[in-house]
């Protein structure tokens, strides 16, 4: 792994801890949506908040700066307010406040809908309870209010303040950028030039509104489009939908490439404003390595896997262009399979924070059943749903096994029965870790291998 030591902060989540469980015993109404949450969707209150605020004389900055948190000073804090984050954590960021107020602020996929499906939370039915422009860069509106004790719900598209911005556009041009990236063109007859053209779309889209909220808008779509494709997705959001949350609580977005395309799709996400951070080379029997990548404003990770030689491990595989070759890895033949993630295939995977016991039973009481985990750490746990068999194109089959990528057998195999394809990872992350851990990420990638899979996915 790169230079990335992603550290435990155990005493700020501890004091994060506290400022929720006291604003749940002094508002109801937050408390009841806690207990919902854990008790329906199987995720943790604590990872749905975007923000707090605590009155500037409950808290100093000193505790802050002590546990590591710095102050952000920007024209995106609201008036009568300190920002404080942790850098290299997973922690959400305080604010200190001149008026007395403590506050929490959930941050749902959705505004309108959170408030749609919670509306007897919602202190005014009117829509001007809603303050930021409709489908702008932030937007926020006072869910339930008890004495001093507030709770909010924020909904960001590619923004990281606390001041509702100045800038405004039209909306109908959002609607017109969201609608081009549903409907994009996924299928050409080159992979190669697909990907070209859509880092000239991003490009073109990114003249027509500022890039974080194009950015924004495009994982909005890669998410539907994956979920599309995989059971596990549409029943644990079904269960978030039901009140009002979306994906809010997105961890991070997998995709697999072809090595010959993979500059092209690291191309690509640095076009949107992502940020490379640590890579992951398995070992030369291993045969994969990854790319993590993070965007500063928009909040969204991807973990981007894709087969390297050992040769290749010291290289810039990331921006580098790699030959294809006949011998396939994991990460390649379920590429060959299935398609490049970011055209046909969709993402293999998109990993969504829970309470992770919790998840797994209510997700196996709707018949969606989880692999073992590949973390289990008590600060990292992570699993993956079982993945649904997905009939795979005949010329793509016919492709692995003149390649030699197959064996006859298995090309029968895949003909009759299908190759597995995508997942829902159900990850809990606790003292603020950041990171990933390698061990287990390679044993997951070999266990999703196609040709590994067959018999326990009969």
């Amino acid at each position: 792994m790169s230079n990335f030591d992603w550290s435990l902060y155990p005493e700020a989540d501890e004091m994060l801890s506290s400022i929720v469980s006291g604003l749940l015993v002094h508002n109801a109404v937050a408390r009841t949506l806690s207990e919902t949450l854990a008790r329906e969707t199987g995720t943790r209150f604590f990872d749905w908040v975007d923000h707090v605020a605590v009155p500037a004389e409950e808290m100093s900055p000193g505790v802050l700066t002590r546990l590591g948190f710095l102050e952000r000073r920007d024209s995106t804090r609201a008036p009568g307010t300190r920002a404080y984050f942790l850098p290299g954590s997973t922690l959400f960021p305080v604010l200190l406040v001149d008026d007395g107020a403590t506050r929490l602020a959930l941050k749902p996929e959705n505004l309108d809908h959170f408030l749609q499906m919670k509306h007897l939370y919602h202190v005014g039915q009117k829509k001007e309870a809603i303050e930021g422009q409709e489908l702008g860069f932030y937007r926020r509106a006072l869910v339930n209010r008890q004495e001093n004790h507030e709770l909010w719900a924020i909904e960001r598209r590619g923004f990281d303040g606390f001041k509702l911005p100045d800038v405004s556009w039209n909306s109908d041009e959002h609607l017109t950028v969201l609608q081009e990236l549903m409907t994009r063109r996924r299928i050409y007859n080159s992979d190669t030039d697909s990907l070209s053209q859509l880092i000239d779309m991003i490009e073109d889209l990114s003249g027509k509104l500022p890039l974080p909220l194009v950015t924004d808008a495009f994982f909005r779509t890669e998410r539907r489009f994956w979920q599309n494709k995989t059971r596990g997705g549409q029943v644990q959001k079904s269960l978030q939908d039901r009140l009002g949350l979306g994906w809010g609580n997105h961890d991070h977005h997998t995709y697999r490439s072809s090595r010959e395309n993979f500059h092209l799709l690291i191309e690509l996400f640095e076009k949107m404003g992502f940020k490379l951070r640590e890579k992951f080379f398995a070992g030369s029997k291993a045969g994969w390595g990854a790319q993590v990548l993070e965007h500063p404003i928009c909040g969204i990770t991807i973990f981007a896997d894709v087969d390297i030689t050992d040769e290749e491990r010291d290289a810039d595989f990331a921006h580098e262009k790699m030959s294809s070759t006949s011998k396939l890895g994991t990460v390649g033949l379920w590429v060959a399979l299935h398609g490049e993630s970011i055209l046909q295939a969709g993402m293999h995977h998109l990993a969504a924070r829970v309470d992770f016991a919790a998840a797994r039973t209510i997700l196996k009481k709707n018949g969606v059943q989880t692999l073992r985990p590949f973390s289990d750490f008590e600060f990292l746990k992570q699993s993956f749903t079982e993945a649904e068999r997905r009939k795979v194109a005949s010329d793509r089959l016919q492709e692995c096994l003149a390649g030699g990528g197959i064996s006859q057998k298995r090309h029968g195999v895949f003909r009759s029965q299908g190759a597995i394809g995508s997942h829902l990872e159900i990850i809990q992350r606790t003292r603020g870790f950041k990171g990933f851990n390698q061990d287990s990420v390679s044993v997951i990638i070999k266990t999703t291998d196609p040709r590994k899979s067959t018999e326990r996915y009969a």
